[in-house]
């Protein structure tokens, strides 16, 4: 599968690259890396619509204080993964969780450890988002039994959940691809309680979970909400993220209309994460 990578370097930086980002998860892109003159943003090729780009995203943020300049390269599957894998580093969640590739020195973990081989999926741990996600789940002593990872990407949060103690894990993601790759992580990590499906919030009619981890966009978040608080058990936990700290309050009134309680907030640069409780 063909990805393709935008460059935008814009100036100023601040905050044009957090509305950028925010703008661009809005029409298909689904992976971003900051860099010192914007930021990187990828989506897979038959998603990639250049008048959306250009008409709603660039043309509308246009301003006497906005300038950008933008390269588009397409990415084959082979030249991605070896993209993902020469800036793919060890990632070390407060000495407490180190999540490594296959690749990596094994000497260097701290804590517990998570294997990732570094795929076209989101989530090896590098974003702001997973780190901040893998950090509250963690705190859960002892951890919730049934789990909805919801948008799983690599399967890294379904591993966690697992090694954490969990009995029962179903992850869920849009993407074959994505899937394949959770597979193949959760027999890296000898992880056998975890079933990872494809498709879309669908499959968890008629099921009811403990706790649902949800690390998708903020429009997908907005629409799940009824399922996850319909799914949830009375007292059962829903930790969300991969929006803006600026985000938080849109998703707290939205929660609080499904009987979903806010317990805490978490933050890394821009992102948040949020913990709800079912009422």
């Amino acid at each position: 599968m063909v990805r393709i990578e935008l460059n935008i370097e814009v100036s100023p930086r601040e905050p044009w690259t957090e509305i950028l980002i925010s703008q661009l998860s809005e029409i298909g892109f689904d992976s971003f890396m900051e860099t010192e003159q914007g930021v990187l943003a990828y989506c897979n090729e038959d998603e990639f619509d250049y008048e959306k780009l250009l008409f709603e995203t660039i043309l509308g943020l246009e301003s006497e204080d906005f300038n950008s300049t933008i390269s588009i390269e397409k990415i084959p599957h082979q030249n991605w993964n070896a993209l993902w894998e020469s800036d793919f580093h060890p990632v070390f969640v407060e000495d407490k969780l180190t999540i490594i590739a296959p690749f990596h020195d094994q000497n260097v973990v701290k804590g517990m450890q998570i294997i990732i081989q570094p795929q076209m999926s989101f989530g090896t741990g590098h974003h702001q988002t997973t780190w901040m996600m893998t950090k509250a789940m963690m705190e859960f002593k002892p951890f919730p039994n049934r789990v909805l990872d919801m948008g799983t990407g690599t399967g890294v949060l379904a591993i966690l959940a697992e090694k954490l103690g969990a009995k029962e894990i179903v992850a869920i993601d849009i993407e074959p691809w994505s899937v394949e790759n959770t597979i193949e992580n959760l027999e890296r990590n000898s992880c056998f309680n975890t079933k990872s499906q494809c498709g879309n919030i669908e499959l968890i009619d008629g099921m009811e979970f403990d706790i649902v981890l949800a690390n998708i966009n903020k429009n997908v978040l907005k629409a799940h909400m009824p399922s996850y608080s319909t799914h949830l058990k009375q007292g059962g936990i829903l930790i969300i993220s991969g929006f803006f700290e600026t985000d938080v309050e849109e998703l707290m009134d939205v929660a609080s209309k499904e009987s979903l309680k806010f317990v805490k907030k978490y933050t890394k640069e821009t992102w948040a994460a949020v913990q709800f409780i079912k009422q």
